[in-house]
Parts: C-alpha cells; structure tokens; sequence
C-alpha cells in the first residue's frame, strides 16, 4: 500500500480533457512543487536518448534538456542537477523524480506532481520506475475533446481521409482513453478515474473525493484565492466570453446531426461505457466505412505505441532536439 502523505501525483488524461485545469488545482492548493509545464519525460526523453543505465547517454540527455524550455522552467541551478542526474539516475523515472525532488525542495514544500497527458500510455512504466505514484486520470467526453482536438488540429487523418478530422480526432480519444483505463486498473488501489464535468460543475465534492485519495487538502477556497494558471484563466480552444464560458457539452450546440450520428457510431458504446448517454439513434448512425475507419486508427496507434517504446530505431529517426519544447 503506497503511503500518499509524499507520493507524486500524475495527473493524466487525453489532451484537451481537462489535464492542465487539475493540475493546476492541486498547485494551488499549496504543498506541491509549482513547475508549469509538461515534462515529457516517458513520452519523449526516455525514447530519444537510449538506456540511462550508461553515463554517455545521460549526457547526451542532459545536454539537450539544460539548453531547453523544460530545465529554464525549473528555476534549478544547471551544475547542480547535472551532477546528481549523471550521478544517480538509471532510468526516465529516476530522471524525473530527481528533477522533480529538487524543484520541490527549492521551494520548500515536500510534494511534486506532473501534468504531461501522454504519460497515460507510460502507467506501467511510471509505476515500474516511480511505484509510490498516484495516478489520477481525468476523463471529458469524448465529443467536446474531438471538437477542441480537430480545431487544434492535433491528431491527423489520413491523407484520404478529407473532411474526417472530428472522427479522427474522437477515434484518438477513444483509444487513449482505453489504454488508460486498461493500465490504471492495473493498478489499483493506486489510480483514481475523476470526470471533468464533474470537477467543473462540482468542484467542491470532486475536490474532496480527490483529497482523500492524494492524502492532500484541497481546500477549493484556497484554490480560487491562489488560482494558478488555468484556474484563473481558463485554457481553452474556443472563445471566451466571460458571462457565456461554458467548457461543459458544447458539442450539443456545435455538432449537425448526421456528423453526430457518424461520431456516436464510432464511439458511442465508450461514451455510455463512461456515463455519457448518447444522442442519437442506433439506426441513425451511418455505417459506410467507418468500422474499417476505426479498426485501421486503433492498430495504427497500438502500432506507434509499440514502436516508440520497444523499436532502438525510433530514437534515431526522431528529433533529439529540445529547443522546441
């Protein structure tokens, strides 16, 4: 059984679920490590560099994160933590516990959480390296997350998929959100699933669902007084308008029938698996290519999945540079 009182919180979800806005909850509730930014440490460092069991390769890493965003962000001073990394760590999760230890103790409080949404896929591996960590996946649905996704134009179609960006981008989600759920029962008690229409619409009750399980008081009035980030200004893809903002079902207002018909046959039966009834009538729901649509995105992600974890190759044909983050 972990012993929550200092374990790291990861704060995980499909983007554009909500991740950033709990995430910054729990910074604003004080006691944690404030590090805004996602620190991309199992989905992307841990691949690029090859095993940090060798120092070469803890230097190759070490180079490139000391010149990026994601050490500039970390107020920590550059000879410091390169001398504990080359010294101590072994694997990503050593890397980001020891980034994360020294952040925290620089500002003098005793917990740290992480906020990077493509860690969902890395649950085993963070556990692996990370076993006191709790897991707290945010779920939306998957309606409003294919709206924001296609409008940031994230998740890509195929080439011959012209005009498919929504479906594409709520078969993502689906996926993701699958992949998630099916690592984090794994490890119970340790992972916790929270709505975010739920945290929205009853922050109170979710707040203190989320206290008792990160052992963490998230007093919801600090939260609002300190109001980090997002809490005080919402991070969304859509205009905001201060009287009208309203993050919750916008896909009702947005979605033509026939589109949400085609996006309901794809992933309805994950909505209703989650809560979230759908709107349109089975019989409705138009068909023509789009289980071989769906099948196609599912081993196409399984397969980059696969490939960024297990294949040495990937590393190479993959930027090593970090400038951009």
């Amino acid at each position: 059984m972990t012993d929550k009182k200092k374990a790291p919180v990861f704060v995980l979800g499909s983007p554009r679920s909500g991740t950033t806005l709990l995430y910054h909850m729990i910074l604003s509730s004080g006691g944690f490590a404030v590090y805004r930014t996602e620190s991309q440490v199992f989905s992307f460092l841990a691949t690029r560099f090859g095993t940090l069991s060798k120092m070469k390769n803890r230097k190759k890493l070490m180079k490139a994160w000391l010149e990026s965003k994601l050490f500039s962000r970390s107020g920590l001073d550059a000879k410091s933590i390169e001398s504990k990394i080359l010294a101590d760590c072994r694997n990503a999760g050593d890397f980001l516990r020891i980034v994360m230890e020294e952040i925290a103790r620089s500002q003098n409080v005793d917990r740290w959480a992480d906020c990077t949404p493509d860690h969902l896929l890395y649950v085993p591996e963070i556990k692996k390296t990370i076993p006191d960590a709790l897991v707290v996946h945010i779920i939306r649905d998957g309606r409003d997350v294919a709206l924001s996704l296609e409008k940031q134009g994230w998740i890509r179609p195929f080439p011959w998929e012209s005009g498919r960006g929504l479906l594409v981008a709520a078969l993502y989600w689906a996926w993701i959100v699958g992949r998630g759920r099916e690592y984090g029962h794994a490890i119970t008690p340790d992972y916790i699933e929270v709505h975010f229409e739920d945290l929205v619409q009853e922050p109170r009750r979710v707040l203190a669902k989320l206290s008792e399980f990160i052992d963490h008081d998230l007093d919801y009035d600090r939260i609002l007084q300190v109001g980090i980030g997002s809490v005080r200004d919402p991070n969304t893809s859509f205009e905001k308008g201060k009287a009208e903002f309203n993050p919750v079902g916008r896909w009702k207002k947005t979605l033509p029938e026939k589109e949400l018909a085609k996006l309901e046959y794809l992933i309805g039966p994950v909505l209703e698996s989650l809560g979230y009834p759908s709107a349109t009538e089975p019989e409705s729901r138009g068909r023509l290519g789009l289980s071989t649509m769906r099948a196609l995105h599912s081993l196409t992600y399984d397969s980059k999945l696969w490939a960024k974890k297990h294949v040495l190759l990937s590393r190479y044909l993959m930027s090593k540079d970090l400038s951009w983050l």
